[in-house]
């Protein structure tokens, strides 16, 4: 295994709302991603949800607040509570840690597809 550098892995896709897998560990993966715009309502009922802002600013919508997070901010959401991610004022790019194989709608049948950079 070589040291992973974010920024790189960042560099190297364009795509939003597209979760990459830069390394694993004990079960989880640890991904980066960009965003912009509003992802969906949804919920993970087995699994809470981490996000870490690398750049930009991100609002967690929950049912009863919003929370902002910006650069080296971060916020795990407890499973099974309904949650959207919005990048209303301009790109995000976030590092992301999950157990292996969750969807990230939190509904297999409409997840994004786990890709390994």
């Amino acid at each position: 295994m070589d040291k992973v550098n974010l920024a790189e892995k960042l560099d190297s896709f364009a795509e939003h709302w597209s979760p990459r897998t830069v390394a694993q560990y004990n079960g989880n993966d640890i991904m980066v991603v960009r965003v912009q715009g509003e992802f969906h309502w949804h919920n993970h009922p087995d699994t809470d949800d981490f996000f870490l802002v690398l750049d930009g600013e991100l609002d967690i919508e929950l049912r009863d607040r919003v929370v902002t997070l910006g650069p080296g901010e971060l916020f795990v959401v407890p499973s099974g509570t309904e949650h959207r991610p919005v990048a209303r004022r301009g790109e995000v790019k976030m590092l992301l840690i999950e157990p292996s194989g969750t969807p990230n709608t939190g509904d297999p049948a409409t997840a994004a597809p786990h890709i390994c950079i």
